[in-house]
């Protein structure tokens, strides 16, 4: 789950990490408002759940009441990558203005097994991209849960970073507080971005990102209150309040499967013969019937799926099942999708049966089944085109 920077933020605060003073302003008014309570001169970000805000135009400066509330009117209610700004962050602006930009993060490396700070000078800037074209300007240090941030890679950070030497100190509180942030919240990344050094010489986290891990969220309820349902797709809403782990994806072939990793080795497979999923999709592993129409449901909501990929291995999850759940989503939705169903393990037989007595195309083997579906999403294109 992804969190707004106005949330991140706050959650920065409150480990002792120092940002602008703002808030949230949902109308053009309540903009101007905070504007005056701040002084007049601030910046307007919408609030979005996603990137690229600046560059869409996302990101205004405002030199005083009117223009914040200007600018609120002409953030509020854009699209920026398919989502609606229906809020924005009123932000002071940095105190003496931005000397410099940097890059600050704590998060997982799944390589290592261990949590990670990553710093760069090269801040305000995608990440992604500093790693690509300028690898060497990332430092990372691993930090053990036991010990927490030692002072000694805080230092090394601040040097191969070019830091000057009376930061190093605040630096190292920021680096350990947004350590203890990532560690106290369950979060599988906590993000400044820009960190920068103000006019006055100080440091100050600029924007902030935050993901948690869903699966800690039973124990962080405060946080699983602060999802954004509004941003959400609502197919991925529905998966999640009936237990389907399902993630829209760009693709045009859907996929339904049970077990991640099969389901991760089933869109591999979709890719290798040409195709492009449209979604991930675990079932589970003991997927009833209903599940399974909800799940079939959720997957044809895409108007872009023109197939569908059911690879299922049963075990807990059992074979007559699942085909009983297809054939009762297909009598409550008319489509003329092309499906395509690979079962194995328990009751397969039988509900090979079952669908073969509704006409539906099987395969015998997750390649030849990839390869049917591939070729009737084929089909489908070229009778769109």
């Amino acid at each position: 789950m992804n969190l707004h920077e106005y949330q991140a933020k706050r959650l920065f605060a409150e480990h002792g990490i120092p940002i602008p003073r703002g808030e949230v302003a949902y109308t053009p008014e309540e903009a101007r408002r905070i504007a005056q309570d701040l002084g007049g001169k601030v910046v307007v970000k919408a609030q979005v759940l996603t990137g690229g805000r600046g560059k869409a135009g996302g990101v205004k400066l405002a030199a005083n009441p009117n223009e914040a509330e200007q600018r609120a009117a002409d953030i509020l209610g854009m699209k920026i990558k398919g989502l609606t700004v229906n809020k924005v962050l009123v932000d002071e602006m940095a105190p003496g203005g931005i000397a410099q930009e940097l890059y600050l993060a704590a998060l997982i490396d799944r390589g290592g097994r261990r949590p990670m700070i990553m710093a760069s000078a090269a801040g305000g800037m995608d990440i992604e991209e500093v790693a690509d074209k300028t690898p060497e300007q990332i430092h990372t240090v691993h930090v053990d849960p036991a010990l927490g941030v030692r002072g000694y890679q805080t230092t090394y950070l601040a040097q191969r970073m070019g830091l000057p030497r009376e930061l190093w100190r605040e630096f190292h509180g920021i680096v350990a507080n947004l350590y203890n942030c990532f560690k106290a919240n369950d979060a599988s990344l906590t993000e400044i971005n820009p960190l920068i050094i103000t006019g006055e010489g100080k440091l100050m986290a600029l924007d902030g990102k935050f993901s948690v891990d869903d699966n800690a969220l039973s124990r962080q309820p405060r946080l699983a209150e602060m999802r954004d349902v509004e941003e959400e797709p609502l197919a991925e809403a529905e998966a999640r309040r009936t237990g389907i782990t399902f993630i829209q994806l760009d693709g045009n072939i859907g996929c339904m499967v049970n077990g991640a990793g099969l389901a991760m080795a089933t869109m591999d497979i979709t890719k290798l013969y040409g195709g492009e999923p449209a979604n991930f999709l675990d079932i589970g592993g003991g997927a009833r019937a209903d599940q399974v129409a909800t799940a079939l449901r959720l997957i044809l909501s895409d108007p872009k799926v023109e197939a569908v990929l059911f690879n299922i291995f049963g075990g807990i999850t059992r074979g007559d099942e699942v085909a009983r759940g297809i054939l009762t989503a297909l009598e409550q939705i008319e489509t003329d999708v092309p499906m395509v169903v690979r079962l194995a393990g328990t009751n397969a037989e039988e509900g090979l049966a079952l669908l073969a007595e509704a006409d539906m195309m099987t395969a015998a083997t997750l390649s030849e089944a990839a390869q049917k579906a591939v070729a009737a999403a084929n089909q489908a294109t070229g009778r769109a085109s």
